[in-house]
């Protein structure tokens, strides 16, 4: 998926969910910073790190 992933970064995660659905990505997972995460690739997938409802990192897989 070509993506611009800073775009993410510091937005609340409902905001981050809908411009993920909208750019296309079939799945996109939550997680606390230091959550334990399975690390199989899944090319449609976006991974976002969420620390009081904001997004700190995005990365696809």
């Amino acid at each position: 998926m070509d993506d611009r992933l800073d775009d993410y970064l510091g937005l609340p995660v409902e905001p981050a969910r809908a411009l993920a659905a909208e750019r296309g990505w079939r799945t996109v997972r939550v997680l606390e910073p230091e959550a334990l995460l399975t690390m199989e690739y899944r090319s449609e997938r976006l991974n976002l790190t969420v620390r009081g409802g904001v997004v700190e990192r995005a990365w696809a897989g």
